[in-house]
């Protein structure tokens, strides 16, 4: 009988997702997924459909029976793998102000403004003013989006911690963070984690990685970050087990030792 309470489960695709996401390098068999997935209680007819369409949607290449996640989410995972172990320097007062200063009347390229801006955690101050505090190094990779934006430090009139409260929302974050890490350390089996690590594991992308002093404390960044290292373990040798010499399953030293 399928179980009614608990975490809301993932579909396949979410699923083989984050499997993917999380490992090092980002590919499994077939036979592997399969085998995953019918652990986390996937059946094997929805996990097939959701091959071949990732497949065909550009999400996973397939070659000689392994499947991998593409270079566009390769890239995704390579921002999943920062924001777990983000690199912060200290913080001198100054904020990063962000400006669009040359106008596009081409709709992509405005979308890709603002998702390159909130992805370096950038909050939008009015429409097309961003900024955040300089504690991060920011650089804009698409060309195409980096000659529409100017970049300087500024210093606010506004008192820092109400800016950043009114920008991020960090009071609102850091909540939702403790429920996060109260329901993985509660989940019933590993079936439940890995569907609450997804949550996770999103929820840390999400963190405005502000400064100790805008943080309002007692902050659970490194709390959320240290109990999703762990179950990656958890999962990790939970995969070795299941495919046994198959694994592609692995982690770097970075991810097992924050």
């Amino acid at each position: 009988m399928p179980r009614t309470s608990g975490p809301q489960r993932l579909p396949a695709r979410s699923a083989i997702l984050s499997t993917l996401l999380g490992a090092h390098p980002a590919q499994a068999s077939s036979a592997g997924i399969l085998a995953i997935a019918t652990e986390l209680g996937i059946g094997e007819s929805a996990v097939r459909v959701a091959l071949t369409r990732m497949v065909a949607g550009g999400d996973l290449d397939r070659t000689d029976g392994i499947y991998r996640l593409t270079d566009r989410l390769s890239e995704r995972q390579r921002r999943q793998d920062e924001s777990i172990r983000p690199a912060v320097r200290p913080w001198n007062g100054r904020w990063r102000l962000a400006v669009i200063s040359v106008p596009s009347d081409d709709a992509a390229i405005r979308n890709a403004t603002r998702t390159a801006l909130a992805g370096m955690r950038f909050g939008e101050l009015r429409e097309g003013v961003w900024t955040r505090p300089a504690n991060l190094d920011v650089a804009l990779d698409d060309p195409a989006v980096a000659e529409r934006v100017t970049m300087f430090d500024a210093e606010p009139d506004e008192p820092a911690d109400e800016l950043a409260e009114r920008l991020f929302a960090p009071t609102a974050w850091a909540d939702e963070a403790r429920r996060l890490v109260t329901a993985l350390d509660r989940g019933a089996d590993l079936r439940d984690r890995f569907e609450v690590a997804a949550r996770v594991v999103r929820h840390i992308m999400r963190d405005p990685l502000l400064p100790d002093e805008l943080c309002p404390g007692p902050w659970p960044g490194v709390l959320i970050r240290e109990r999703y290292q762990g179950f990656r373990v958890e999962f990790a040798e939970h995969v070795g087990r299941v495919l046994g010499r198959e694994s592609h399953y692995t982690f770097d030293s970075h991810d097992q030792n924050m």
